[in-house]
């Protein structure tokens, strides 16, 4: 199963890297990727919570907040079936976690997922994930607190 991960340093603390990651319908207002996000379905922030994300290339993902924990300013999410996204993949489980580098005062953001999908798209979709999505999200945020 592949296991695309990004990681990174952002010159912020964890708890106001948080307070911005945290909103799970607020993507657009970070990450470049995402044009807009609307919950379509229970709350934002509630565990069981559905929003549709549509992309900057007007494709559609559609997914399901599983776990939110602000002790470990962590949450987890899972594309909302398998019509839920424009990348043929048939089950995707992705985490976002903000970390404190006590050094530093820093925050150090991880986000991976696993997922299932034909073998001969796993490379250019590992690379899609960890590069596209997850790596430019957190230039993104490097860039927003510099």
């Amino acid at each position: 199963m592949p296991r695309p991960y990004a990681s990174g340093v952002v010159p912020a603390s964890a708890d106001a890297v948080w307070e911005v990651v945290r909103a799970f319908d607020g993507l657009p207002s970070w990450h470049p990727a995402i044009a807009t996000s609307e919950v379509v379905s229970g709350a934002e922030g509630q565990v069981g919570a559905v929003r549709r994300l549509t992309l900057g290339d007007g494709g559609v993902v559609v997914e399901r907040l599983l776990t939110l924990d602000d002790v470990d300013r962590s949450y987890t999410y899972a594309f909302d079936g398998p019509d839920s996204n424009p990348f043929g993949v048939r089950r995707y489980v992705s985490t976002v976690r903000i970390a404190p580098v006590t050094d530093t005062g820093h925050a150090f953001v991880e986000w991976w997922s696993e997922y299932d999908a034909e073998a001969a798209d796993e490379a250019k979709l590992d690379e899609l994930f960890a590069g596209g999505v997850y790596g430019g999200g957190i230039a993104t945020l490097r860039e927003r607190f510099s």
